[in-house]
């Protein structure tokens, strides 16, 4: 039964008949997956808190960065430096202290993404990379777990609602992940605020209605955006049994190869730290853009931005070993990928966590 408090709050909800007591107890019962509490993940997050579904799982490793506040509206500049997850959960208590929220201050990889996508009943996909986008599918299919997807870039923005009763996944509509080189992100490519939000609503309507399974969902359909234009129009895909099938135990896993340590070799800050005082010390190569490298950069780095990679590759030596970095690794990887796959790089070391943790380990160290 719901509490007088909870029929205050949710009470507009209560006057729908489609929703109603019995729907309202549906959402109270839900246990909700938000993987990354970036700019998707936090208007998803407040307004699933806000409608008062049970419980809500947070999934983000990173901390809050200036750069953020354009977009990832949950948080605002005392919290700059914080963990993402345990603030975008304080910040959920204070919307709704009737939800339940559980902190994963980690990142999903091959080897925690079945048991965290096993508690729940919903996974909404708020990242911003492949990898995570592929391993996330692939153990919803695993577990049977409907899927909400949404991706944005620059001005566009777009959702559906994958293996939902027998639905394509996400397999179904993209079967092979995209080259390294053209696969940007946000902190490469820039993107207009406001589009997160417009993208993260749509997202958390699809996961209402999974829950209360009500409307038509975007099952078989890929809801598309044009912020500029503001035009949106509607791809149908249908289901392909030879993709559909694909999981956690069937999956090539070089398509999230950077999310279980296949092909790409890897040095924390502190070993690298140790490198770096030894008498030899490592090549350094920094992906980021020349603004980023201005600010801050490890001594002695050299600059090929990830942008332009395929142009300098000349000046990577090939017989000493050559650590890539980045502002949290995942663009380096994704330079090693190209330089390991394309052109047949064998001496490249990944910096794990990149220059964030460099910052948070050997400088707070120092």
């Amino acid at each position: 039964m719901l509490t007088t408090e909870e029929r205050q709050r949710y009470r507009r909800h209560l006057q729908l008949p489609e929703i109603g007591e019995a729907g309202q107890l549906r959402l109270k019962n839900a246990r909700v997956l938000v993987v990354g509490a970036g700019g998707l993940g936090c208007p998803v997050l407040q307004y699933l808190a806000a409608a008062g579904v049970g419980t809500l799982g947070i999934v983000d490793a990173d901390k809050i960065d200036m750069s953020n506040l354009q977009r990832q509206i949950l948080y605002g500049p005392a919290d700059v430096g914080q963990p993402k997850a345990a603030t975008a959960a304080r910040v959920l208590q204070q919307l709704n202290p009737l939800v339940h929220t559980e902190v994963h201050s980690c990142r999903l990889m091959l080897g925690n993404v079945r048991e965290l996508v096993a508690q729940y009943d919903v996974v909404v996909d708020g990242s911003d990379n492949f990898p995570t986008r592929y391993l996330l599918n692939d153990a919803c299919v695993s577990l049977n777990r409907p899927l909400v997807s949404g991706a944005i870039y620059k001005f566009e923005g777009q959702v559906s609602v994958f293996n939902y009763q027998g639905g394509p996944t996400y397999r179904c509509l993209f079967p092979q992940p995209p080259a390294a080189s053209e696969a940007p992100n946000c902190e490469d490519t820039g993107v207009l605020g406001v589009l997160p939000g417009l993208v993260g609503m749509a997202q958390a309507t699809e996961t209402l209605k999974v829950v209360l399974g009500i409307g038509e969902l975007l099952v078989g359909r890929l809801w598309m955006l044009d912020a500029l234009s503001f035009q949106t129009r509607i791809l149908k895909f249908p289901r392909k049994p030879e993709q559909a099938v694909i999981n956690l135990d069937t999956a090539n896993r070089a398509d999230y190869a950077d999310l279980c340590g296949v092909g790409i070799s890897a040095v924390s800050a502190v070993e690298l730290h140790e490198l770096l005082e030894s008498g030899h010390p490592p090549f350094l190569l920094d992906v980021r853009e020349p603004e980023e490298f201005v600010l801050t950069h490890l001594p002695g780095a050299t600059l090929l931005p990830l942008s332009s990679l395929e142009k300098g590759t000349a000046s990577i030596p090939r017989h000493h070993p050559v650590v890539v970095y980045c502002r949290s690794g995942r663009r380096s990887a994704q330079a090693i990928e190209l330089l390991q796959n394309t052109y047949g790089f064998t001496n490249l070391q990944n910096l794990t966590g990149g220059m964030l943790a460099w910052q948070d380990t050997v400088e707070k160290a120092v």
